[in-house]
């Protein structure tokens, strides 16, 4: 498993995590196995968020009760979790009473004293800054959480939360797929005429700003082909990216699964993988892609499988 500079402090973290979302309905030997083929995999970061679940912070507390873990054995693992969406709304809240109130929530779920990483859980649009960074500067101080980041924000959204927060922002959450990368594509075609993929969108340049800041991309449904449409793997939606994604797999000698992730984590952003799936076998296929060294020919020709316009 590869491991990456994470957030601007550059400590190492692994470019491919396990995200817990699923597992509400999972047994205590399923989700044992599960976190076990990821941890023999290499990886040792694990994403949850509070409204995962049937009920509020429903994943989190199936995590802690499968799992039991020791406090040594706490600190051997990465725990990322997500606050700010209001699911009986649906609405979104990043005031200081709903962040504070979601994190002790967290806490409790998780079985721990402390969460590694807090990531602000989609933008909400009538944040105030003073309050995020309020809520932030008494969660670090109590030593509840360590790192702070967000999730789908734009650089105009993370610019005017820094403009409060004295904490670096570690992580970004964005959705990244081979047949999802608006966030890439429009650069590609930057200034083409007639060319929907060229136009910009939210601001622009999220993966640049985000590597100017060191913050790290977490690219979430990574073999989804839109929002939760469904996997392009072995798809007849995309009979020619899977082509490509099956000779690369045969030349690599890795499963197809493997391939797809490659294809974010060979760029040079250095993004984690945010990996959804609870199959073991495919945390462990989708981990051989962690570190496969595709050559810009085979990153571009998958690209342009996927649909997009290569000049």
């Amino acid at each position: 498993m590869k491991r990456i500079p994470f957030g601007p402090d550059a400590t190492e973290a692994p470019n491919v995590i396990l995200g817990l979302m699923r597992i509400a309905q999972k047994t205590d030997d399923e989700v044992r196995e599960l976190v076990r083929t990821a941890r023999d995999s290499g990886i040792d970061f694990f994403d949850h968020a509070d409204v995962y679940g049937g009920q509020i912070h429903g994943c989190e507390r199936r995590f802690a009760e499968a799992m039991r873990l020791t406090s040594s054995e706490r600190e051997q693992i990465t725990i990322q979790t997500k606050a700010g969406i209001v699911r009986e709304g649906p609405y979104f809240d990043f005031s200081y009473e709903h962040l504070i109130r979601s994190v002790e929530g967290s806490l409790e779920a998780l079985q721990t004293d402390y969460i590694d990483i807090l990531l602000l859980h989609r933008p909400d649009a009538l944040v105030e800054p003073q309050e995020v960074a309020r809520a932030f500067d008494e969660l670090e101080q109590s030593g509840k959480v360590r790192a702070f980041g967000v999730s789908n924000h734009t650089p105009g959204q993370i610019a005017l939360l820094k403009t409060a927060v004295r904490q670096p922002l570690v992580a970004n959450q964005l959705q990244l797929s081979i047949t999802h990368a608006p966030i890439i594509a429009q650069g590609v075609a930057a200034n083409m005429a007639g060319l929907d993929q060229s136009m910009t969108l939210d601001g622009g340049g999220i993966v640049e700003y985000c590597r100017r800041e060191g913050i790290t991309i977490q690219a979430w449904s990574p073999f989804q082909s839109g929002f939760f449409t469904g996997t392009f793997l072995g798809s007849p939606d995309y009979p020619e990216l899977n082509e490509v994604i099956d000779r690369l797999a045969a030349e690599y000698s890795v499963p197809p699964i493997a391939i797809a992730t490659a294809w974010i984590t060979r760029h040079p952003a250095n993004m984690q993988v945010v990996l959804g799936t609870t199959t073991p076998e495919r945390v462990a296929g989708a981990a051989q892609g962690s570190d496969i060294p595709l050559t810009r020919a085979q990153w571009y020709e998958l690209f342009r499988a996927a649909g997009y316009r290569v000049p």
